[in-house]
């Protein structure tokens, strides 16, 4: 069992940034791949980005290259989102994802997630 919480999120001006973590307990988290997805009113899950087990690879939804970041310290059983420029439309409950499969960009693939984290980007 990967137990996955995530932290973070909260009220932000357009153009501003903010870094979402995911704190991971139980198994051995360097095995995992992990994932952060977002979920807003009305829509179905979106992948955003994932990351290989060492940190050395990662893989981006077209969208989401020029803005985010992800990165993932295994000392630390952490995975990170950095959000820059944000957009209203960035809007969203962000999850982070854990599981097996590489890369981690179909939701159906992963194995574990965290509650979530309210991003709300104001105009």
């Amino acid at each position: 069992q990967v137990q996955l919480v995530e932290s973070g999120g909260g009220l932000v001006q357009a153009g501003g940034s903010l870094r979402l973590s995911c704190a991971a307990s139980g198994r051995a988290f360097s095995s995992y791949v992990m994932g952060w997805f977002r979920q807003a009113p009305g829509k179905e899950r979106e992948f955003l980005v994932t990351i290989g087990r060492s940190g050395a690879m990662s893989y981006y939804a077209d969208s989401m290259k020029d803005r985010f970041t992800i990165a993932r310290d295994n000392a630390k059983n952490t995975v990170y989102l950095q959000m820059n420029r944000l957009k209203p439309e960035d809007t969203a409950v962000y999850y982070c994802a854990a599981g097996v499969v590489w890369p981690l960009r179909n939701e159906r693939e992963a194995e574990y997630w965290g509650q979530g984290t309210q991003v709300t980007v104001s105009s």
